[in-house]
């Protein structure tokens, strides 16, 4: 065996309590280079009479490992450990210190996990877990109401530039929440609505009042007050990185420089305060000298964004907060941040926006989820082309489900679009049959779902602006066919849990062609999933004890052959299976 291949560590994603009473153990080897793996368990205090050799299971793989894993129960909430791996005659154990030929007396120098604590379990709010989100931007949803259009808005429907505005607002999503029911949606995130010059409201001056163009904090009370009657949960968007360059303290910075009060809620390198031949002499948000960045280890700007956060959560029962550019805010605001919002309402959302590995993040002391863009380069990549091979989509996609703890993955914010990407559509070269197929993939893997508002309905767009057009409402020019096909897979998911807690796992994965077969389990139920992202028909088959598979879409049964599953997909077909346990 491949001594250095083999690897545990006794933090966050190697070992981490799951629930109260369950903690998970994971170890990495070698691809296809150990035949069995074993966690050994025993209680520090009295080895002999509290040991027990727990079997661990392959959840998933890459090109260079195996990663095991093995639920374990402790008896009194603490445990030490090691595992035996075992190929062919050679076995070999690993603990905390190192790796030996001959089982180590125990417990000393095995890992060791002192006692599971409830307080330090990463909790997201079960409602979230469940949850089918939908994005809206509201200036482009609809326009409900142009008493507050402003004085420069465009027609509706009119190709977007940067500077566009074209009236939506808080009315516009109110008359049309049936479009979301009837969709089967159960929350919706909203860019941000505080007072800004731009359109899209990432450049906040007034974080206490509604933009006057999207109305007034009375018709926000109202928009979340008929949501929760339909059974919605209404997060709104934060930035609290940067400002935009009339926000009141950076302008008494510009007035007063050094005399100002405010100096230090900024990161400013000189006097006076200015952008000189395009750079600015403060930091800011990327390049842009009309988004300075706050000093959130500013006592006085820490507070006056907190009370900005619980103000919302009490003036308008908002059910959380998506945050924008979270990774370059420091940790220590982001802790205090959670500490507010979850005292005042324990089962707020919070949703860091973070671009890459966001697991410092996401200990259960930040953020609840993260939104997860690595997840859609990975679909959208594979999907656009037929030359990809599903043995590298399968790594890739198990590389990043082993970032993170199984109940953070039970959380991720999962997407296809959004304001800031090209829309899915485009990205998949207007082929609605591949589209098709990366909504079965996002619908039905761990994590939770977020539609971009229009991709429903067949939306296309490029880089932004293209992706910000305004939301078509002419039904003639909608795809209903692609609507109720996004109805009929959020339907599934609300109707079977182990869409949203079951295990996920690669069962088959072509090396040469796009076809691969994946599942879903939980206690209760069995998922399979089997996709043919080619041009031609493919035969796939896999081992299946039960013969009582139905078709999840139209509720046939399925007949198993010789204790094996045989299915014949078309170019770019699907088939979603599931049996009861």
């Amino acid at each position: 065996m491949f001594k250095e291949c083999l690897h545990h560590s006794s933090d966050l994603k190697w070992a981490y309590a799951y629930d109260r009473d369950t903690f998970h153990l994971r170890l990495r080897t070698k691809r296809n280079d150990v035949e069995e793996a074993v966690a050994v368990t025993g209680d520090k205090y009295d080895w002999d009479q509290h040991h027990h050799d727990v079997p661990m299971e392959k959840i998933a793989a890459d090109s260079l490992f195996d990663y095991w894993e093995a639920a374990i129960k402790p008896e009194f909430g603490r445990f030490s450990y090691g595992f035996r791996v075992r190929s062919g005659e050679e076995t070999l154990w690993l603990i905390e210190n190192g790796i030996f030929e001959e089982q180590p007396a125990p417990a000393g120098g095995y890992f060791e996990i002192p006692f599971i604590h409830t307080v330090d379990l990463f909790d997201a709010p079960e409602w979230a877990k469940e949850a089918v989100f939908y994005q809206i931007m509201p200036d482009r949803f609809a326009n409900g109401d142009t008493a507050n259009d402003p004085d420069h808005v465009q027609p509706w429907g009119e190709a977007p530039s940067g500077e566009s505005h074209f009236g939506g607002d808080l009315q516009g999503i109110i008359d049309n929440l049936k479009h979301l029911t009837d969709l089967g949606v159960t929350a919706i995130y909203l860019t941000p609505l505080f007072t800004a010059p731009s359109n899209h409201k990432y450049d906040t001056v007034d974080y206490m009042q509604i933009d006057p163009q999207f109305g007034d904090a009375e018709q926000l009370k109202k928009l979340v007050s008929a949501c929760h009657d339909l059974n919605i949960r209404v997060v709104l968007d934060a930035v609290f990185n940067h400002t935009s360059e009339q926000f009141p303290p950076f302008q008494d910075v510009l007035a007063n420089g050094e005399n100002s009060k405010y100096k230090d809620w900024f990161h400013l390198n000189g006097f006076p305060v200015e952008v000189k031949d395009g750079t600015a002499n403060y930091a800011t948000f990327g390049f842009y000298g009309n988004m300075p960045k706050l000093n959130t280890a500013n006592p006085e700007v820490k507070q006056f964004l907190l009370d900005v956060a619980v103000h919302w959560i009490k003036e308008a029962d908002i059910d959380g907060w998506r945050l924008d550019v979270a990774n370059e805010i420091d940790h220590a605001f982001w802790r205090d941040f959670r500490h507010a919002v979850k005292a005042e309402k324990p089962d707020a959302f919070i949703i860091g926006e973070v671009w890459s590995n966001a697991l410092n993040w996401l200990h259960g002391d930040q953020f609840d989820s993260s939104m997860n863009y690595p997840f859609a380069q990975h679909i959208l990549d594979f999907f656009a082309s037929s030359e990809g091979k599903a043995s590298d989509f399968a790594d890739q996609i198990n590389r990043l489900l082993m970032r993170y703890p199984q109940q953070t993955n039970e959380a991720m914010f999962n997407l296809l679009s959004s304001h800031d990407t090209p829309r899915a559509s485009t990205r998949l070269n207007g082929d609605k049959q591949r589209l098709k197929q990366a909504v079965v993939f996002m619908m039905t893997s761990m994590g939770i779902p977020c539609i971009y508002y229009g991709d429903e309905i067949g939306m296309d767009g490029g880089d932004d602006p293209d992706c910000r057009k305004c939301m078509e409402w002419d039904a003639d020019k909608q795809d209903r066919e692609l609507f109720d096909f996004y109805q009929l897979l959020i339907a599934l998911r609300k109707q079977h849990t182990v869409l949203r807690d079951g295990r996920f796992r690669f069962l088959f994965a072509d090396n040469e062609r796009g076809a691969f077969i994946y599942e879903r389990l939980n206690a209760n139920q069995h998922f399979t999933i089997w996709i043919n992202h080619t041009e031609e028909t493919v035969k796939l088959t896999h081992p299946m004890q039960a013969d009582d598979w139905k078709d999840a879409l139209s509720n046939e049964e399925v007949a198993t052959f010789e204790e094996q599953l045989q299915l014949e997909l078309g170019p770019h077909d699907f088939r979603i299976l599931y049996r009861n346990i």
